[in-house]
């Protein structure tokens, strides 16, 4: 069984025996400190189990994990049992406090993940690419389909047409229409959902460009025009779908702040206006401090 489907510590525990001197140095420290190691810089752990930062990777690297980062993210994951739950590290007898700690944990550790192995000049091709459109459609299904209907209110500010639509009639007859002039963007985190793969195949045969959010090694990657890499260990066949969930969203940010910041001062102004104007649809802050003279 894999790392990521295993409890680190009790993984860590029974390699001891089979690990280097150095190496256990470092397996004593994370079992005396779990929590700690999470929040660990490789330099900082390296320190306190007081061996080099190679070493670190190595007995990384022997617990299956890519990484320090990777190892890291697992072991977020592996604090509690491995019982059926509805988020992997949460256990059946968790009380709020424990389950609300554990999956806030897990959330950031998977997003440190994300950043860490996200190619930034793919990012930048990105930003190429969705700033030269002509028109722009964002495409999901499931939890999904609610990320692309964050990315179409976040892009329709932009001064760009944007679509977005959950309906898969809808969505490819928008691939079917589409010239080399518009981009889609499909989001995926398996990139196995047949109707997006099929999605990405009538884009191209009209000339679209096809940006996909999606796993590493999918279907829907390989039929891309260009691949953004989402490094998330989280199988959405048997568990909801949350950190994905936030990292694709956080991705969608990450490419709206780009096309903001390449497109310059005068479309930023642009925005300001738009803020401005819908300024009149809000209370005042003022307005909603109740008044301690007033008799209720």
């Amino acid at each position: 069984m894999g790392a990521c489907h295993m409890n680190m510590l009790e993984k860590i525990q029974t390699q001891l025996e089979h690990l280097s001197k150095s190496e256990r140095k470092v397996a004593e420290v994370i079992l005396a400190t779990p929590q700690e190691a999470i929040h660990s810089s490789i330099a900082t752990l390296a320190r306190h189990a007081d061996v080099s930062e190679p070493t670190v990777n190595r007995f990384c690297r022997r617990l299956e994990t890519k990484g320090f980062p990777d190892f890291k993210l697992h072991l977020a994951q592996s604090l509690a049992n491995g019982t059926p739950y509805v988020n992997r590290n949460v256990d059946e007898d968790d009380n709020v406090d424990s389950y609300t700690g554990k999956i806030f944990e897990s959330a950031m550790a998977s997003l440190d993940q994300v950043r860490q192995s996200l190619d930034i000049a793919a990012v930048n091709r990105a930003v190429d690419l969705l700033t030269q459109a002509k028109k722009i459609a964002f495409f999901g299904l499931g939890a999904s389909a609610a990320v692309a209907h964050d990315a179409m209110n976040k892009f329709f500010r932009f001064n760009v047409p944007v679509f977005y639509s959950d309906d898969v009639v809808m969505q490819r007859m928008s691939c079917m229409n589409c010239s080399a002039e518009d981009v889609i963007v499909l989001i995926s985190h398996t990139g196995r959902t047949k109707n997006l793969v099929e999605l990405a195949r009538l884009a191209r045969e009209n000339d679209a460009m096809v940006l996909a959010i999606t796993s590493e090694g999918s279907p829907l990657a390989h039929e891309a025009t260009l691949a953004l890499l989402l490094d998330v260990p989280e199988d959405t066949d048997v568990y909801m779908p949350m950190v994905s969930r936030l990292a694709q969203l956080t991705v969608i940010d990450v490419l709206a702040t780009g096309f903001t910041l390449r497109r310059g001062a005068k479309f930023r102004d642009n925005l300001k206006r738009v803020k401005e104007a819908l300024k009149e649809s809000r209370f005042d802050k003022e307005a909603l401090v109740p008044d301690d003279n007033l008799q209720t």
